[in-house]
């Protein structure tokens, strides 16, 4: 292993130095004395874009079971010893990975990293079918309780199937189908593991109030032993055009609340200038209360109780620009996509204004700010840019080159991908009995017709 040889930061100068363990496991460490905590994060390079289909949600399912114990940790004792010493912890998976990730009280940093290291050369040892089975029925549940009986649940699912073709490595959600689910065996999940939980897959980050040295003895300690693996094939081509050329339309009749109007468009890939100008340019249209969209139509026209647009970050395919509208009273879908369109025609000619950038750059700077200022997040965001982009060290430079960012190409940016034939479109028509169920628009569309950034990163993690 590597040690990488920095000479003391500046006071407050947020830093990262990289490390590789003989059998492939990236390692980035970032030493900050402020409290008495240090945060561990594993991201493993495999997400649902990984799947085939008939085993949708086995990169999920197989999150859940690296909870349900390991050969030195049964059952439940991961959680049982990380919040037995007042440390919190949890998993999460997207398209483009799976992570696992503890903030814990700085002195038991060792027992955190021998908990992932034994999880990740052990767990084969601890996967029979009762677990197999157990967390198959907990992933079933979290599906109903989150997409299919809850109001506008299955909206993201949807409006993904309609923005990546039949046959897209993003045309699945990470959750999965329950037919899917049912149809993973054991075996499936072991070749799973085989395949892509191996150190030479992972990316190891730890930031807090840590010894850097005796941090590397105790990774390489615990990890070191752990072989790689080489049988894991790339991910399937994510490669779209970079605009839809058609508009499909599909209208819902369910039990809701009231109307609602959600669009998909399809944005630049995420570790890119214009993905960071057409961030600025959802934000500026609707990133907020304060935001161009909910003036309009929250404020003004009093046609929609919330509006929202946000974009889920993607790096493999094409990103996701998500625009949440929910009507107000007897206002039509009809009515409020006609000033939405009217807006983003707008914003395509003239640009933000002045006010309207700096706001927008504000917002994210404060977002980018938030995420690295706290041990845990910044432990996230430095593997998210080792794994999908190489360089950890790009997290600590995003900010900047957000500011750097000019209304000349926030402007360019919208113009080139907000139009109508970018688009997919999903209206919820509320009924009494949802006895209709769902109805093809994809002509023409029926005259009546929160936080969008979370409701998309809601459904791009599981």
């Amino acid at each position: 292993m590597g040690h990488t040889a920095t000479p003391p930061p500046p006071q407050g100068v947020l830093t990262a130095t990289e490390h590789r363990l003989a059998n492939g496991l990236r390692v980035v460490l970032s030493e900050d004395h402020l409290t008495p905590v240090a945060a561990v994060c594993l991201w493993y390079d495999v997400g649902s874009r990984h799947e085939v289909k008939g085993r949708t949600g086995l990169a999920h399912l197989f999150e859940h079971l690296m909870f349900q114990g390991s050969a030195q940790v049964p059952g439940n004792g991961h959680f049982e010893l990380v919040q037995g010493v007042g440390g919190s912890l949890n998993g999460t998976t997207s398209f483009e990975r799976t992570n696992y990730f503890e903030t814990m009280p700085a002195h038991q940093l060792e027992l955190a990293l021998w908990l992932e290291a034994d999880r990740m050369g052990s767990l084969l040892a601890a996967l029979d079918e009762e677990s197999m089975e157990n967390q198959r029925d907990v992933v079933k549940n979290e599906r109903r309780q989150r997409y299919d009986n809850v109001p506008y649940g299955t909206a993201f699912e949807t409006l993904v199937a309609m923005a990546y073709p039949e046959g897209h490595p993003y045309h699945h959600t990470p959750i999965g189908s329950m037919a899917d689910l049912d149809a993973a065996s054991l075996e499936d999940a072991r070749q799973f593991f085989r395949t892509y939980y191996a150190p030479n897959n992972a990316v190891l980050s730890v930031v807090g109030d840590i010894d850097p040295e005796q941090t590397l003895a105790w990774i390489e300690k615990y990890f070191g032993s752990i072989p790689g693996h080489d049988g894991k094939q790339p991910p399937r081509e994510g490669t779209l055009p970079d605009v839809m050329g058609e508009e499909p339309r599909r209208t819902m009749y369910e039990d809701v609340p009231s109307r609602a109007l959600l669009q998909a468009y399809r944005l630049p890939h995420d570790g890119t200038r214009e993905a960071d100008a057409v961030d600025l340019a959802l934000t500026a249209l609707g990133g907020g209360e304060s935001s161009r969209l909910y003036n309009r139509l929250v404020r003004r026209d009093r046609s929609a109780v919330t509006a929202g647009f946000g974009m889920l970050r993607l790096a493999g395919a094409p990103s996701l620009g998500w625009l949440d509208i929910k009507a107000s009273g007897e206002a039509t879908v009809a009515e409020i996509e006609a000033a939405v369109d009217e807006e983003l025609a707008r914003f395509a000619a003239e640009g933000p204004s002045p006010e309207e950038m700096e706001r927008a750059q504000a917002q994210l700077e404060r977002e980018w700010l938030d995420r690295l200022a706290t041990v845990s997040g910044r432990a996230d965001e430095l593997c998210r840019y080792a794994v999908l982009f190489g360089d950890p060290q790009l997290a600590l430079t995003a900010v900047q080159r957000v500011l750097e960012i000019t209304p000349e190409e926030v402007r360019a940016v919208a113009a080139a991908r907000l139009g109508r034939d970018n688009r997919a479109v999903l209206v919820y028509e509320p009924t009494s009995g949802a006895e209709r169920g769902e109805e093809d628009a994809t002509e023409v569309i029926s005259d009546d017709a929160a936080d969008v950034h979370h409701t998309a990163q809601e459904g791009a993690e599981q």
